[in-house]
């Protein structure tokens, strides 16, 4: 009975396994049809068309898709180093130090997360506007060097509360600092916690083509999500190499999960228990 438990949940485990994967093999199928076979009900083309990678990979004349992988990975070095290191230290405030009001200031941290992204846009414009950052990747860096978002914050906070305080005293009488007491044992506590922030933040900073598109419009900074928008703007779209990049373009994302996966899944694991 048991081995046909095991196999009747191995079974149909492979087939929503399936399931699940089936939307990404058509993608890899479709990455090597002419345009003309997209609609036909098969996954994999009969010729596969190998030179939709290499002929969509030299996107123009002037750049090639690694120019835009590069402005792209520039931009979430930043994103991410910001976000995580000053994620961190706002919850280590929040989380670790008593001061005035503090309640009060992390209510107010909290109620930002209700606050729907599309109510700041215009008055974010017209700031960055006025400092002459637009068509710049300031706009799109320099929010994450402010907390990093509240979610973050609040998740980085509930992983510091778990972390027993007698490690902070021990560390006082050892003559620590408070930022020591950061740099020395909390910080290297929140591993996995910092972890699960990169690359939350990497992915989320990655997909969002609207700030993107709304900040940058010279052709030689654009990321790879608008330069992918760049094959729809032509006369004639070619789908199989705008298949074929959109495809690549998730390689970075789905290796950082790959590897990271551990730390990820603990991270969020151990955050849900604390508090």
């Amino acid at each position: 009975m048991k081995l046909r438990s095991k196999l009747t949940n191995h079974l149909l485990l492979t087939l929503f396994s399936l399931l699940m994967l089936y939307p990404v093999i058509w993608w890899v199928g479709a990455s090597l049809k002419k345009t003309e076979e997209l609609s036909l009900p098969t996954l994999w083309p009969k010729t596969p068309l190998w030179e939709n990678y290499s002929n969509g990979w030299h996107y123009s004349s002037d750049y090639t898709f690694a120019h835009f992988f590069g402005n792209t990975l520039l931009m979430e070095v930043g994103n991410v180093f910001g976000g995580v290191l000053t994620a961190a230290v706002v919850a280590y405030g929040f989380g670790r130090l008593n001061f005035k009001l503090r309640g009060f200031w992390f209510s107010i941290l909290l109620l930002t997360m209700m606050l729907p992204g599309q109510v700041t846009v215009v008055p974010q414009y017209i700031l960055f506007n006025s400092f002459g950052f637009v068509d710049s990747y300031v706009p799109l860096v320099l929010p994450h060097f402010f907390g990093g978002g509240a979610f973050f914050i609040f998740l980085l906070v509930q992983f510091i509360r778990g972390i027993p305080r007698d490690l902070d005293m021990a560390a006082k009488i050892d003559g620590a600092s408070v930022y020591g007491i950061f740099a020395w044992i909390v910080f290297p506590l929140i591993k996995p916690a910092l972890v699960t922030v990169a690359i939350f933040t990497f992915i989320w900073s990655w997909d969002d083509f609207f700030s993107q598109v709304l900040y940058l419009s010279s052709v030689d900074k654009f990321t790879v999500g608008l330069a992918l928008r760049g094959f729809i703007d032509q006369f004639e779209i070619q789908w199989g190499q705008l298949l074929a990049m959109s495809l690549l373009s998730v390689v970075p994302s789905a290796l950082i999960f790959l590897f990271a996966q551990k730390h990820f899944v603990e991270g969020i694991a151990t955050t849900g228990l604390k508090g």
